[in-house]
């Protein structure tokens, strides 16, 4: 994959997105599209994500994120694109 088909997307996903399994579930579908980047809890209660790789599969991530685990109640998801795109080789939950 060139620099160009890489694509990288920080997600701030807000809602009942704590204690669901959603950091559990991101990491989950992010290693089957493929992806790259992290998943972590942020202290106000909402989740942030970074997901790199090629456009379409970062899109579809994104997407996804939008409804979540069974048990999560997702009320937004806000994205903004990261240039340059970091150079991350695993997608892992962090703490």
């Amino acid at each position: 994959m060139t620099e160009v088909d890489r694509a990288a997307v920080e997600a701030r996903i807000t809602g009942r997105v704590q204690g669901v399994w959603y950091r559990a579930w991101t990491r989950q579908e992010a290693r089957r599209l493929g992806l790259a980047g992290w998943v972590r809890n942020l202290p106000d209660g909402s989740v942030a994500s970074l997901f790199i790789g090629p456009w379409d599969k970062v899109q579809a991530m994104v997407a996804l994120c939008s409804s979540g685990p069974p048990a999560a109640r997702v009320a937004r998801v806000e994205t903004r694109e990261i240039d340059p795109v970091p150079e991350l080789a695993t997608f892992d939950v962090e703490r």
